[in-house]
């Protein structure tokens, strides 16, 4: 084989006019957001204006290649998704970087310094059940749209497929691996409730130890508090490069899906953002029941909410949503960082509640299994518990759809929505985004509750 066609088509990756073309042109798209921040252009207008710009390179990334079913097939599509991994994907990776060390040392910082009259009991139940609750609500809603859509009964099933069901746990092996047995390998592991546990029984440890001889531990809880503001400060600078970034991460989901494939299962994809928009009017509702102005909500989440659909990781987005609910939002610190951090787990509404519910009834009615009263309180219940330990990254829906699945018994038939996992990306930017926005509105429900919540923050 030729050792030049190695080097480019191999190692650079670099094999075609079109993969300069589209590398050119995402860096013109670059130069011109820095343009557009140098005249004063906000960074959520920047990141509105980016993901517009996303959405259109990708679209024209798939008309170049004549809408092909299989784009990633194309030599000049698979480089330069290649490349753009690069920027989207390598910004996902930084901001990962510092999920584990601002989630550990802002959760041991605030209970340090927490006020003597926080109730950390009550906010942790508070946050149980607020979290919990949505889900079922968020099930609830996803049950009654695929429902009334009859969803899947015209399915064509795909009986000989391999299934990609994963392994399923019950819920007390779910809950035991939440306690961290090692706690390094939890951080290795992006286990951010265990990190979460961890960092309590330091915090909570050093302040008792605080209280009695504070003498004896100043030195650890001044280097805590220089830790943090360190932290916190690298998080705000690569946060700063997240207009640049959804540009080519919002390309790349878009250049990678064939048409047809978005086609076969058009009904479901219309479906789930139509109970994502549904679920998006019970949080305002929920707001508004707590005196607190959803439209002020929207409009100061609205980066966390673009970098959530843009990057499919609610764990990704984790430390923006910290700042925006501390910064923005009027939440009290310790709040943001408890709720914000579960939320990314656990109690997702759009992964680990619509989505895996809308499976049961596409599965029932494409089998011809009667869909009654006791299937939708069998799945509201499984998806409500089994929403506990999934990890807020980018695919792991699949993990919550498998225990779904199988918890209400229709294990066998999980090869058949193979064709929904195909777009898995298209319909993950939408469930993200839900899933960010509902630990945003969890956490300002449950510093509402406390009496801690910024009322004057919130409305400047």
């Amino acid at each position: 084989m030729d050792s030049n066609y190695i080097f480019f088509k191999k190692f650079i990756m670099i094999s075609n006019i079109e993969t300069i073309v589209f590398i050119a042109i995402l860096v013109s798209l670059f130069f011109f957001v820095y343009k557009l921040k140098k005249i004063g252009y906000s960074s959520s207008k920047r990141v509105m204006i980016s993901t517009f710009l996303g959405l259109a390179l990708g679209v024209a990334i798939q008309a170049y290649s004549g809408f092909s079913n299989e784009p990633t097939k194309i030599s000049y599509v698979a480089e330069t998704v290649k490349w753009y991994s690069l920027f989207g994907n390598g910004f996902m990776d930084l901001i990962k970087m510092l999920v584990v060390p601002l989630v550990f040392v802002s959760i041991v910082n605030v209970i340090v310094n927490i006020n003597s009259n926080t109730n950390v009991s009550k906010l942790t139940s508070l946050t149980l059940l607020t979290t919990l609750g949505m889900v079922a609500i968020a099930s609830t809603v996803g049950f009654a749209v695929s429902k009334i859509a009859n969803l899947g009964a015209n399915s064509t099933l795909l009986e000989n497929q391999e299934s990609k069901i994963k392994e399923v746990k019950d819920l007390v092996s779910i809950m035991r691996d939440l306690i961290p047995t090692n706690p390094v390998k939890a951080m290795v592991d992006l286990n951010v409730i265990a990190v979460v546990i961890f960092a309590m029984f330091i915090g909570i440890a050093a302040r008792q130890v605080y209280q009695k001889d504070a003498a004896k531990i100043q030195t650890f809880v001044d280097f805590i508090s220089a830790l943090h503001a360190i932290v916190s400060r690298i998080a705000v600078m690569i946060i700063g490069l997240m207009p640049y970034a959804v540009i080519p991460l919002l390309a790349n989901t878009i250049a990678q899906r064939g048409i047809k494939t978005i086609k076969d299962v058009l009904l479901f994809i219309v479906l789930l953002y139509v109970a994502l928009l549904i679920q998006f009017v019970i949080q305002s509702l929920l707001l508004l029941l707590n005196g607190i102005s959803p439209i002020v909500y929207f409009k100061k989440a609205v980066e966390p909410l673009l970098l959530a659909f843009n990057s499919r990781s609610s764990s990704g987005t984790l430390p923006l949503t910290i700042k925006t609910l501390t910064d923005k939002l009027g939440v009290h610190s310790s709040t943001a960082n408890f709720v914000a951090s579960f939320s990314s787990t656990a109690g997702m509404q759009g992964c680990a509640g619509i989505y895996p519910t809308m499976l049961v009834v596409y599965l029932a009615n494409a089998n011809n299994i009667n869909i009654d009263l006791t299937l939708f309180i069998m799945t509201i219940i499984v998806v409500t518990f089994g929403s506990v330990g999934i990890a807020g990254v980018p695919g792991t829906a699949l993990t919550a759809a498998s225990v779904t699945v199988s918890g209400v018994g229709f294990g066998n038939f999980f090869n058949q929505v193979n064709p929904i996992l195909a777009v898995d990306p298209i319909l993950d930017m939408g469930r993200t985004c839900l899933n960010v926005s509902g630990g945003m509105v969890n956490a300002l429900v449950v510093d509402k509750k406390l009496k801690t919540f910024d009322v004057e923050k919130f409305n400047n």
